[in-house]
């Protein structure tokens, strides 16, 4: 993995993604799919790293929303039970390497869209989420993020706040468990059906962790980088064209 050409630019990259993700509540799967993609990495090795960095960066990000007090558990638990297993039953099965492109260029649009705050803005109101709700989105957003490899808040959170489930850290602290938990599962659907993991991943790791570490912190507190999310949106545009025209 690590032969990649230019992989010294993708290691200066990588925690930089790891950071503003974490600081929103995310693991950035979204994030490292579309930086593989564009390193050329091999598509084998791209489901289950993704999901490897979600753990660690989620895992951070939420550890500082939850000691910051976002943490909203009634509503975690709404989508988690549904979310969970199907996860896992999304990790398990296999995807065309044409198709997968396509459906991970259509999700990197929708990340995009929200890194540029164009839909899920924070409102005034919240209302409280009916059991169905919970059961159905978190089912869906489950299984997508198994069969894709990730952890699914980048979708989660516009979600929440769209229809008013909760304010902006409340969605950033449950998106972030949802996406470990997600992760997790879906990484180990993957393992069950023979999928492994390249021991390189783990130094991706360690390098996003930084970014992780500082992200999660920073956002749980006050922080709102607009050069810097403008910058990862055209990363991720660029990612987007070439999954389209490859």
């Amino acid at each position: 993995m690590l032969h990649t050409a230019h992989i010294s630019i993708f290691l200066i990259i990588l925690p930089l993604v790891s950071f503003l993700y974490a600081s929103v509540g995310h693991g950035g799967a979204s994030g490292y799919l579309a930086l593989m993609a564009l390193f050329s990495f091999a598509p084998e090795t791209m489901k289950p790293t993704a999901l490897l960095l979600n753990l660690f960066v989620a895992g951070i990000a939420f550890y500082y929303y939850y000691k910051a007090g976002h943490f909203n558990k009634k509503l975690f638990l709404s989508f988690a039970v549904t979310s969970i297993p199907l996860a896992f039953l999304g990790g398990t099965l296999e995807i065309n390497a044409a198709l997968y492109k396509k459906i991970l260029a259509l999700l990197l649009i929708f990340a995009i869209l929200k890194m540029l705050n164009v839909f899920g803005k924070e409102s005034s109101k919240t209302i409280i989420i009916k059991a169905w709700q919970g059961v159905l989105v978190g089912g869906i957003i489950g299984f997508f993020s198994g069969l894709i490899g990730i952890g699914g808040g980048i979708i989660l959170t516009p979600v929440i706040l769209l229809l008013h489930w909760g304010n902006m850290k409340e969605a950033a602290a449950v998106s972030a468990l949802f996406i470990w938990v997600n992760s997790a599962a879906g990484l180990m659907g993957q393992i069950s059906s023979g999928v492994t993991l390249e021991s390189a991943s783990f130094i991706l790791v360690g390098v996003a962790l930084i970014g992780g570490f500082l992200g999660g912190y920073y956002g749980s507190k006050k922080i709102n980088n607009k050069q810097l999310r403008y910058i990862l949106s055209f990363v991720l545009l660029i990612a987007c064209a070439k999954l389209i025209w490859t």
